[in-house]
């Protein structure tokens, strides 16, 4: 019961902060996007980024690599947050270097699949801030281990235009 007070304080705290015009400085933006990914809830996840934002992902991968909208990415979460045990994918940094409003991290993430499959992946992504809003996401990663653990759920996630150059 104390975790949805936290919540709530901390939705209205945000709110309040844009609000005011606070702005937060960029790599802690990063930090809290990336912390979003482990409450499995879309809508904080997509609250992190500009309305014209962009995710890049390396590779040549269909439905894995290339350039995909926030609408876009939305979808894909939503659609693949049934294939987690606990709902979420748990992303965590571990180094993080910011420069005024670049942000550069390393991550890793974790996943028990509902089919009891474990999903693991090392990243590195760089942000790109506008203000207190992720504009420009691009994703370095493994994307070959992606193909294996979501291929068939993943050629249905992706929707939308998605080319193979970052923004």
């Amino acid at each position: 019961m104390a975790d949805v007070g936290y919540e709530d304080r901390q939705t209205r705290i945000k709110a309040a902060t844009r609000r005011a015009g606070i702005v937060r400085e960029p790599k802690t933006l990063a930090a809290s996007f990336l912390a979003s990914f482990s409450s499995g809830d879309v809508e904080v996840i997509l609250d992190h980024l500009a309305e014209d934002a962009t995710w890049w992902v390396l590779g040549s991968l269909d439905g894995m690599s290339g350039t995909i909208d926030k609408a876009t990415l939305g979808n894909l979460l939503r659609r693949v947050k049934p294939l987690y045990a606990d709902g979420a994918l748990t992303i965590t940094p571990f180094d993080m270097i910011s420069e005024g409003q670049q942000v550069a991290a390393e991550a890793l993430s974790h996943a028990k699949l509902r089919d009891g499959r474990e999903y693991a992946n090392a990243y590195h992504f760089r942000f790109e801030i506008d203000e207190d809003r992720i504009v420009s996401v691009r994703e370095y990663s493994d994307t070959q281990h992606m193909l294996e653990i979501f291929g068939p759920q993943a050629q249905a996630c992706a929707q939308g235009d998605v080319s193979r150059s970052p923004r």
